[in-house]
């Protein structure tokens, strides 16, 4: 039967979704079926135009319908200070909390032999030069306390040594082994204010 296996095929991959096992999957398909014209059908709409339109900040990496984000487009948010970060959940997550009005680079990821990520992949010779060229006085690392977060940090801080640009991080209150898409907004906020010089 033709619809029943549309039906798996859709609880498969939303079962794909982070957060999602296959049961979380069937019910969450379930409940979409039971309101097909009140949430179904919207929700279809909305991920194929999002499909259509999501785009790449040309600029800092962040997703944006235009190819230059609202942030990245911003004047008041040339502030000077760009916040580095791994991905965009974390640049999100940094925009929920609503302590940090610059602008942002989203490195895609972190320093990882085995992923073959390096600082090409990463964007980093394009962050140093957006230092250069966007009169940066402060690159704050916002990057998780990982063993590979903090590699990367410090290789972002060599990358920069020779420029005059205070190289900063977050303050602790990040938990170590911890991940700024998971921290609450207070915590956030409280380690961008006690940020220190890296």
């Amino acid at each position: 039967m033709q619809d029943s296996r549309d039906i798996e095929t859709l609880i498969e991959l939303m079962a794909r979704l982070p957060g999602l096992g296959p049961r979380s999957a069937r019910r969450a398909v379930l409940t979409l079926l039971k309101k097909r014209e009140a949430l179904m059908a919207p929700l279809a709409q909305a991920m194929a135009g999002v499909a259509l339109s999501a785009k790449d900040c040309g600029i800092c990496g962040n997703i944006s319908s235009q190819a230059t984000c609202p942030i990245c487009a911003d004047p008041a948010r040339a502030t000077g200070e760009i916040c580095v970060v791994e991905d965009v959940a974390d640049l999100w997550a940094m925009e929920r909390g609503q302590a940090f009005r610059g602008r942002y680079h989203v490195l895609g990821g972190t320093l990882s032999a085995l992923d073959a990520m390096g600082p090409d992949e990463l964007g980093i010779p394009r962050l140093a030069a957006r230092v250069a060229s966007e009169g940066i006085t402060e690159v704050i690392l916002a990057l998780g306390a990982t063993v590979d977060g903090q590699t990367t940090a410090h290789y972002i801080a060599d990358s920069l040594g020779g420029a005059e640009v205070q190289i900063t991080s977050l303050a602790q209150g990040v938990p170590i082994g911890g991940e700024l898409n998971y921290l609450d907004d207070g915590t956030i906020g409280a380690a961008l204010r006690a940020r220190r010089r890296f």
